[in-house]
């Protein structure tokens, strides 16, 4: 499912605290990790999509750059996040 504005919105007041706050780390890890979603799933039937697989590899990076940074800033945070988007670490 591709990333609607309502979506965002939605994303933004559960992990942002409210609608407005779309600079939180942890409601921009959300928006990348449904876009990262949404890619993979598009590659899945696209194999030879060479410029999605480059924005792919670009998101992936940025979310982990992210992550790292809330890791080093508040552990338990960092952990709930992962728990509650399903992301292995």
């Amino acid at each position: 499912m591709q990333l609607t504005a309502e979506k965002k919105r939605e994303l933004y007041k559960k992990y942002g605290g409210s609608e407005e706050n779309t600079g939180s780390i942890e409601a921009q890890v959300a928006v990348l990790t449904h876009r990262i979603k949404h890619i993979t799933s598009h590659l899945q039937q696209y194999k030879k999509d060479k410029h999605s697989l480059r924005s792919l590899t670009n998101l992936v990076s940025r979310r982990k750059r992210f992550l790292k940074y809330l890791s080093n800033k508040d552990i338990t945070t960092y952990r709930s996040l992962i728990k509650d988007l399903g992301l292995r670490k």
